[in-house]
């Protein structure tokens, strides 16, 4: 099972004072996230708007994926609401989310299957971690599978609808924009642990 390790103190904020901007820094707004080596070792803390900036996009930071299959063998996806600043409208994992400074995964899964999907009555399988940089941000993906056939809630504001797919229609929808290219990617990888969970 993959965790985070986090410093016995706070970890530095990031980004750190330079020769361009000298002193202290001011503390980030908003969401804050971990920064992290890819062992899941946290050396630094950041805003989210800096780890998905230019200057922090090499900054990796972990995010979570629930992937949900049925015992048919189908997989639930979500379609991305079309309020999303990224790939609105495109079909993704079931659930999907940064973690937050202070969380450990689990905490961060859970958070986010409740709150896109109301969904937190599972045993998750942890299924692997790998780095994935998006050329605007690099996260630590870390996966995790839930078997069942649950009834789920998608928020509206996250998701804008939810839907069963076969391998098949998995298949004939790659490469053709309807899938988010992380989705396509990561399924590719995983498609076979899903299948042995059966």
């Amino acid at each position: 099972m993959f965790d985070l390790v986090y410093p016995s103190r706070p970890a530095p904020v990031y980004p750190r004072p330079s020769c361009e901007h000298p002193g202290k820094q001011p503390l980030p707004q908003g969401e804050i996230l971990p920064l992290v080596e890819p062992n899941g070792v946290v050396y630094g803390q950041a805003g989210r708007a800096w780890c998905h900036s230019p200057q922090g996009s090499k900054a990796l930071h972990p995010v979570v994926h629930l992937h949900i299959i049925d015992r048919e063998g189908r997989l639930y996806l979500q379609k991305r609401s079309l309020s999303k600043h990224l790939l609105p409208g495109y079909w993704d994992t079931a659930v999907g989310g940064h973690v937050s400074y202070g969380e450990q995964i689990q905490e961060a899964l859970y958070r986010e299957s409740s709150e896109e999907l109301g969904f937190i009555t599972y045993n998750p399988i942890y299924l692997g971690a790998y780095s994935f940089f998006t050329g605007r941000d690099s996260e630590l993906v870390v996966m995790f599978a839930a078997v069942g056939h649950p009834t789920l809630h998608p928020d509206q504001a996250e998701v804008s609808e939810g839907k069963w797919w076969s391998y098949e229609e998995l298949d004939a929808a790659m490469g053709k924009d309807i899938l988010t290219p992380n989705f396509e990617q990561e399924f590719s990888r995983i498609r076979e642990q899903l299948k042995a969970l059966l």
